[in-house]
């Protein structure tokens, strides 16, 4: 059993590639919006589905027509070449910030990395980071996209607050995922 430093806190990072997931998905999506669904009655009051631990929205064509038309280009995929890059450029900003990368895998539409950082450190600003750095990675390689964007806005940002959790987020990230470009961890190295 692996025993993760308690001086760092872990975390389970899901971003995915600009405009291959919008809001009213039909696979669900995380999102804030306001409106009222049909079937919902009237209130003042409308429960969000964005926040850790609550269901996702349903599905909702409406908001996935309004999403596409406001989109600035059209959506990004990565290839083998691009997650490569993507995974070595994670791995860098890992070694230069002193963040610990366990586990990564990279699929043409999104990513899963699990990491840990110091306690003042949140979620947000490591996957902000993560997500900075791979962009001008991919800018140098392949040039910027039409959208001027890889990733969707924001992502998954979920800590791990015990050993469970991290092992559970690792074998999710490296053994879950369907038709992954790239898989790395710590311990193993590339497993694909």
């Amino acid at each position: 059993m692996i025993c993760y430093e308690l001086a760092m806190r872990w975390w389970l990072l899901t971003t995915t590639t600009y405009g291959t997931w919008l809001p009213g998905n039909p696979r669900g999506s995380v999102t804030s919006v306001r409106d009222r669904r049909e079937g919902e009655a009237l209130s003042s009051v409308r429960k969000e589905h964005d926040r850790p631990g609550e269901e996702w929205e349903s599905e909702m064509p409406g908001l996935t027509r309004a999403a596409q038309k406001a989109m600035c280009g059209p959506s990004v995929e990565l290839d083998l070449r691009a997650a490569e890059a993507v995974l070595d450029q994670l791995r860098e900003t890992a070694g230069h910030r002193r963040w610990q990368l366990e586990a990564v895998s990279i699929m043409p539409t999104h990513f899963h990395v699990v990491t840990a950082a110091p306690f003042e450190i949140d979620g947000d600003k490591l996957l902000g980071d993560y997500k900075a750095y791979a962009s001008r990675k991919l800018n140098r390689l392949c040039g910027r996209p039409a959208s001027d964007q890889w990733w969707t806005d924001k992502g998954s940002t979920r800590p791990l607050y015990d050993d469970a959790a991290v092992a559970a987020a690792v074998h999710y990230a490296l053994y879950k995922q369907p038709n992954p470009l790239v898989v790395w961890s710590r311990t193993h190295g590339r497993l694909i």
